[in-house]
């Protein structure tokens, strides 16, 4: 086994390294990164055939990392080790696993036996192992009368940016009914068309769209760390349509 270990914070990478070696007396070889960037250059550089990787890194988080490796080694076996149950980090994840790829997903609050299980279970049994918490975060995203597909989740990306219905249009090229369509599905899913919301002479109680980001934000379908990099790409497109 050759195994990559990503992990930025000096002690967990220390406390990884002890329990893979407990766990894996095969191992040929062994590589500690700390960062993303680093990671990404040590599988350029060497061939691995399993990783483990912490989700959130500074500059080049778990994610792009594994899109990275995917990309380059399709059959790579990934563990994400992770703090965060989140829809916006598993669903990110979801969107780049490669079709039979063997990957993991187990939270860092794991007890250390039940991390040995994890490693073991992708890297030798070649199974899939995802924590009982964030495989219903994949239920819920999946299901498609209560998740939000991609084109709403599109939609809901844009509001939280400030964009402005036409902007919408513009940008993921639809029509502005198309755009306008789009966030109505979005307002639906999130139940904000509810006939039992409360209101007032003055009608509904809150504005749609912000408070779409306030669900948004609480049910944890975007974080802080998404909206950094959604907000890059907007800047980008932004920079594309001066051209």
């Amino acid at each position: 086994m050759r195994l990559l270990i990503a992990e930025d914070d000096k002690l967990h990478r220390t406390f990884l390294e002890s329990l893979v070696r407990d766990t894996f007396a095969e191992l040929e070889e062994l590589t500690l990164t700390r960062d993303g960037a680093g990671a990404i250059d040590a599988f350029k550089a060497s061939d691995y055939d399993c990783v483990l990787l912490d989700l959130q890194m500074p500059k080049v988080t778990g994610v792009e990392v594994a899109k990275s490796i995917w990309a380059r080694a399709p059959s790579t076996k990934i563990l994400f080790w992770s703090n965060y149950t989140e829809e916006a980090y598993i669903r990110g994840i979801t969107k780049i696993v490669p079709e039979a790829a063997v990957y993991g997903y187990i939270l860092k609050s794991a007890p250390d036996e039940q991390l040995k299980l994890a490693l073991q279970g992708v890297f030798i049994a070649e199974q899939c192992v995802i924590d009982r918490e964030v495989r219903g975060v994949q239920q819920r995203a999946g299901n498609r009368l209560s998740g939000l597909s991609e084109l709403e989740f599109e939609a809901l990306v844009d509001l939280c940016l400030g964009l402005t219905d036409k902007a919408i249009a513009a940008r993921r090229n639809v029509s502005l009914r198309g755009a306008q369509s789009r966030l109505q599905s979005l307002y639906q899913k999130l139940g904000l068309d509810r006939e039992d919301i409360p209101s007032g002479e003055w009608g509904l109680s809150f504005n749609s769209r912000t408070r779409a980001i306030s669900v948004a934000l609480t049910q944890g379908i975007l974080n802080a760390d998404a909206l950094r990099r959604e907000e890059e790409k907007l800047q980008a497109w932004i920079s594309s349509q001066r051209i």
